[in-house]
């Protein structure tokens, strides 16, 4: 996914130091979204308030609790499976023409 940045979003790393000051007033108040920091015109940096970061921080947390209960859920259901529906490697290998000793 590409961020998308309107023209005022975007700052030289030169512009950027020399409006510090007004950029964090804007970011703290919510005038600004955000700030993209370019250095030799390649974005380098995202400046965000501390709010939307602790926001992200949640949601990646809780996106890899999310993923480590479907995980936990698998395993079990794994657990579950009588090992007669398991198909042996050899066999496996054999129907796709794998060479199980080249492995």
């Amino acid at each position: 996914m590409t961020v998308k940045y309107a023209p005022n979003e975007l700052l030289s790393i030169t512009d950027f130091t020399k409006k510090i000051a007004a950029i964090l007033k804007g970011i703290k108040e919510e005038s600004c979204e955000k700030i993209g920091i370019l250095k030799n015109n390649k974005l380098e940096a995202v400046v965000i308030s501390t709010d939307e970061y602790e926001h992200l921080k949640s949601l990646e947390a809780l996106f890899e609790a999310m993923e480590h209960q479907q995980i936990f859920e698998t395993i079990q259901a794994r657990k579950e499976t009588p090992l007669s529906s398991y198909i042996p490697l050899e066999a496996l290998a054999q129907k796709f023409n794998i060479d199980v000793k080249s492995l």
